[in-house]
């Protein structure tokens, strides 16, 4: 069953971006190229900023590894300010000017209970000749502390999670699925995805969650959230399927 912990509040950051034009709709808040916790933590941050200032115009903010989008509808009737591409550009660089809060403070430490190889993970034993390891100790990589929780897309609560170690840079699988299993934790690109429900995939699976990541009649339908700090813990079947059957012991 997953479980949570927060952390204390900490200090402001004043980050450098860069605008760019995503067509007439959206702009795009670039806080660099690289994938790493800092720079997710900045784009979380300037999301929550964005958000919480409730700009006229403004209809989505969306964080992802290196970069914010703002989705906005253009309005002819705007003293251009808000709503055109330079004035909204203008508004954001006012609002995060002060420097933004290091969402690490605030983000939710979650437990995930994973059991690897065996039917759940079909892909472990590849993976580990693929890295030149053993299974055990691509699972120790799996499982080591700092993983972060970026963003959701391709499906409704299906997250993005990174930054592992080196050594499991592997490439998505030549050959994607063309359904992978509900629960299903795979990695790829040095990042980890939790299938959250019978979806097409091609990165390689490790191993399966008996958690339910999304469900739309929870009062917060997606388990994890970017910004969730994600701690995977090693199962065995005998728990998986225990905790698959008791709807109490999950989240």
């Amino acid at each position: 069953m997953a479980t949570a912990r927060r952390s204390k509040a900490k200090t402001t950051v004043t980050p450098a971006w860069a605008f760019r034009q995503q067509g007439d709709r959206c702009l795009s808040l670039d806080f660099g190229d690289k994938i790493s916790v800092e720079t997710g933590l900045q784009c979380l941050a300037a999301a929550s900023v964005l958000r919480d200032a409730l700009l006229p115009g403004v209809t989505d903010v969306v964080p992802s590894y290196t970069a914010v989008a703002v989705h906005f509808l253009p309005d002819p009737q705007s003293d251009g300010k808000v709503g055109a591409f330079d004035g909204l550009c203008a508004r954001i660089t006012e609002l995060l000017g002060n420097g933004l809060p290091q969402v690490a403070a605030s983000s939710r430490e979650i437990d995930i209970p994973v059991c690897y190889g065996g039917r759940h993970g079909p892909d472990l034993a590849d993976v580990a000749r693929a890295v030149g390891m053993t299974e055990d100790e691509v699972i120790a990589l799996h499982t080591a502390p700092g993983s972060m929780v970026f963003t959701l897309g391709f499906a409704p609560g299906l997250p993005y999670i990174g930054v592992h170690d080196a050594a499991l840079n592997l490439p998505r699988r030549a050959v994607p699925r063309t359904a992978v299993a509900q629960g299903s934790v795979a990695i790829a690109n040095r990042q980890t995805t939790i299938y959250p429900n019978v979806l097409p995939g091609g990165w390689h699976i490790l191993g399966a969650t008996p958690l339910i990541l999304f469900d739309a009649s929870r009062a917060r339908p997606a388990l994890l959230m970017p910004g969730d700090r994600v701690r995977f813990v090693p199962i065995s079947e005998q728990d998986f399927d225990r905790i698959a059957l008791e709807p109490e012991a999950r989240p």
